[in-house]
């Protein structure tokens, strides 16, 4: 099992495996007794089969309204990344020297860098382009085997020889480490963002301060959010840079909030992923670290998972 997710991480196949591992434990959460408890096994797969294409379905619907939410904002990566280069150019007069020394001369320095580095790197971004629709592809594949593994699971199986036993153990370690790190994940970016909404929609705009953008941040703040340390890179660079367009005072409050927020955050990971997969944080810190080290972004994402599940086999075997 170590070597076929090794495997998955060499042959960049962690967004079908996390996909399929989602649309497996929301069937399993949406209809545990509806469907599993049923006598007749025609019964068990209709249900399975519905509630999972419900899920599916929910989930690109979920994915294709986030698109159309970013785009209906004028906030695609593209005019994001314009948008912010308008007001760092804007915001120049108020920065401290020993930053706008750092800065480009102006937008369309700022422009003509992108361009510039668009055209040395454009194989890598056809590539990049080509690696988006694959990954897609695979995200959906992911989706339908897990919806197949429920109808496996819901239909019943003959006895299993030895290897097929151990396969389907192994699997079931794996999707509870899953669920445990993933769905903590989603309540620690839902509090996070829940935070971060209060401060950019309820606190600035009483102290006077409208910032543009306010919708987009927060929803920047949530989906970033669900991928552990980069998320919060993300989020945070694009709230101090929007924050600048106010004041240069208004980016460094935005600082010192996301500093304190991203410590709470800190001590609620530890609590709640570490209470899920009886893991420090430091241990989480230290795998990811690793992974991302040997495997680079997939890694990252996927190595709370794997230490969780390589942690519960040990713990099965009586290693730890």
């Amino acid at each position: 099992m170590v070597a076929g997710l090794l495997l998955t991480l060499h042959l960049q196949l962690v967004a079908a495996l996390l996909a399929g591992l989602l649309v497996h434990e929301l069937v399993h959460a949406v209809a545990p007794r509806i469907s599993f408890g049923m006598r007749s096994s025609r019964a068990r797969l209709m249900t399975v089969g519905l509630v999972a294409a419900l899920v599916i379905g929910a989930l690109v619907a979920v994915a294709l309204l986030a698109v159309a939410f970013f785009r209906s904002e004028g906030a695609s990566p593209a005019n994001l990344l314009a948008r912010m280069a308008d007001i760092i150019d804007a915001s120049r007069a108020s920065l401290p020297e020993w930053i706008r020394m750092q800065l480009p001369e102006d937008t369309e320095a700022v422009r003509q860098m992108l361009v510039d580095w668009m055209r040395e790197h454009a194989k890598d971004m056809q590539m990049l382009g080509r690696s988006v629709g694959v990954t897609l592809v695979h995200v959906l594949l992911g989706m339908v085997i897990g919806a197949m593994v429920c109808l496996r699971e819901a239909r019943g199986h003959d006895r299993a020889t030895p290897l097929v036993e151990e396969v389907e153990s192994r699997i079931a370690v794996l999707a509870h480490s899953f669920r445990s790190v993933v769905f903590a994940q989603v309540k620690i970016s839902a509090v996070n963002t829940t935070l971060t909404a209060l401060y950019l929609a309820v606190v600035l705009p009483l102290l006077g301060v409208h910032l543009p953008l306010t919708k987009t941040m927060i929803a920047v703040t949530f989906f970033a959010g669900l991928l552990p340390v980069v998320g919060n890179l993300i989020s945070n660079t694009v709230i101090v840079i929007v924050s600048l367009s106010h004041a240069f005072a208004t980016a460094m409050g935005s600082l010192v909030f996301l500093m304190v927020v991203h410590k709470l955050e800190y001590f609620l990971n530890a609590r709640i992923v570490g209470q899920e997969i009886k893991a420090s944080a430091w241990e989480l810190l230290c795998a990811m670290l690793v992974m991302e080290a040997a495997f680079g972004l997939p890694g990252l994402v996927a190595a709370p998972i794997f230490y969780a599940y390589l942690k519960a086999e040990l713990k099965t075997l009586d290693v730890l």
